[in-house]
């Protein structure tokens, strides 16, 4: 049987899907997310992948090598990620605040000039792109223990530190727009596990929701896209992202978050880039099972208007069958048409 070829969307399709203004097909944003040590564990084996598109284009970059700044201190980088820490004494605040990169004069961007020209010859929708907001960055300066801490103890130090961060953020964003005019801008704060979230959402609105809001003002005069991936269970603030202009999230982690439920009471508000489970249904069902669990997100979050792409939940783990990750781009692919077509007649 001769293998379908699929092109990517163009950048008007991805924008309608977004916005709800009923895209021909379904998109796929981040489906071939391959964890740490997939690729090397496959090889060439995953050429066979190239036949699905990648429906939008990253350019990324890393807001702070802490290793650059300068800084007068030792940090510990070694050891599990939330028991590192770049300022354990909240003295050395304003030296880390002075020794901040400059995102005007950030190098970084002249990597990204070749992948935007790609973008716009090929007409695909461009995402400008880094990791870590308000949540996973903060406590990575801090360690997660002491930053979970500092809300109740040292609040107007956190406020300090977020109001720099959302400055040089920013700055890049602004940079962005200007240099590149993205479709999107991405970035990730896990928020929750796998019950709730972890802060209160009354501490997510006194403390990160205000900065939150302020990159959301700046992207929206734009029409930049906010594509926000959160892991865990966020399904108490969703409503709070959107108020402060997320467009887009990912993924609703599969149990730690009701589907249906969250499709229905946000759907209208706020767009989804559903991903597949990586940790179980990629990894431990038939290929018909994974089939199954695309048709089920299409089905929960596909609007008549739109307002949905896919994508894997996570990195794809190595030991993940490759007939899996077939199946699933395979079905996101057919039944993303079939259902932009017939599912709401």
């Amino acid at each position: 049987m001769k293998l379908k070829d699929y092109s990517p969307l163009p950048r008007a399709e991805v924008v309608k899907a977004v916005e709800r203004k009923h895209p021909s097909r379904v998109p796929l944003i981040q489906a071939k997310w391959w964890g740490e040590g997939f690729s090397e564990l496959h090889g060439k084996a995953l050429d066979r992948f190239e036949r699905f598109p990648e429906d939008a284009v990253f350019a990324w970059i890393e807001p702070i090598h802490y290793n650059q700044m300068g800084l007068s201190w030792d940090f510990q980088t070694e050891g599990a990620h939330d028991s590192r820490w770049i300022l354990k004494d909240w003295a050395n605040l304003d030296e880390f605040i002075e020794k901040l990169p400059e995102p005007e004069h950030s190098d970084q961007f002249d990597t990204l000039y070749p992948i935007v020209d790609y973008a716009r010859k090929k007409d695909l929708y461009l995402i400008f792109s880094f990791w870590r907001l308000f949540f996973e960055r903060p406590w990575e300066i801090r360690g997660m223990e002491n930053l979970l801490t500092d809300f109740y103890t040292e609040p107007e130090k956190v406020h300090k530190l977020y109001d720099a961060l959302c400055r040089l953020y920013i700055g890049y964003i602004e940079r962005a727009i200007r240099e590149f005019q993205p479709d999107g801008f991405w970035t990730s704060d896990d928020l929750g596990h796998q019950k709730q979230l972890f802060m209160s959402p009354k501490t997510f609105r006194s403390f990160l929701k205000p900065y939150y809001t302020r990159i959301g003002e700046k992207l929206k005069p734009h029409n930049v896209h906010w594509w926000l991936h959160s892991c865990g269970n966020n399904t108490a603030i969703l409503g709070d992202l959107a108020e402060t202009g997320v467009t887009v999230f990912h993924p609703v982690q599969k149990h730690t978050m009701d589907e249906r439920a969250v499709a229905a009471a946000y759907g209208d508000r706020i767009s989804f880039l559903a991903g597949i489970d990586v940790q179980h249904i990629l990894q431990e069902r038939e290929p018909e099972g994974v089939r199954e669990e695309v048709r089920f997100l299409i089905d929960t979050f596909d609007r008549p208007e739109g307002g949905l792409c896919l994508a894997a939940g996570n990195g794809i783990l190595p030991g993940t069958p490759l007939v899996n990750v077939e199946a699933f781009l395979e079905e996101a692919l057919e039944y993303g048409i079939k259902h932009r077509q017939t599912g709401f007649l």
